[in-house]
């Protein structure tokens, strides 16, 4: 069976999942389908089990400060290591309170990395079952990864500043 390219993937999901799918982007190096934030669970079992797409692999779940759309948009790229094709995912969750579903259920590697853009953006992936801090200490206030996000002049008496290593 042939690769699957993003536009085929693209007309499967939205044959089965209607407006929940929202629109294919084309432009830059990977193409890129959007999906409703309260879609993207059930979505990624469909790649992952769907004959002929099976993508087997989470390899990068990442997120994306937009202080102007007032949204964090969370990046998912899939790959199937049997059929050899890769697909990006996009979510767009509000600002103010960013919560998307986990997809831990599918990848059990998206443990580690929906903990990580947690801590760095303040995403909450419900269902989750071990949403906690990874990089950051447990007491850490804010999200390093926000745009608008202010380093504190110390944590617990040390001084966070430092001289540029750039100079």
């Amino acid at each position: 069976m042939p690769k699957a390219n993003a536009a085929e993937i693209f007309r499967r999901l939205r044959e089965t999942f209607d407006d929940l799918i929202l629109e294919l982007t084309e432009e830059g190096k990977d193409p890129a389908i959007y999906v409703k934030p309260e879609a993207i669970a059930p979505v990624c079992d469909f790649l992952r089990t769907e004959p002929g797409l099976e993508f087997d692999c989470l390899s990068n779940l990442s997120g994306v400060d937009y202080p102007k759309k007032n949204a964090i948009q969370i990046v998912y790229h899939l790959y199937s290591y049997g059929r050899l094709h890769s697909v990006v995912l996009k979510v767009d969750a509000a600002r103010d309170n960013p919560v998307v579903p986990t997809v831990e259920n599918v990848w059990k590697t998206a443990n580690w990395q929906e903990r990580e853009v947690y801590d760095l953006l303040g995403v909450d992936f419900s269902g989750h079952s071990d949403l906690r801090r990874i990089m950051m200490p447990e007491d850490w206030v804010g999200h390093p990864l926000r745009k608008d996000f202010v380093e504190p002049e110390e944590y617990h008496g040390i001084n966070t500043r430092r001289e540029s290593l750039l100079k």
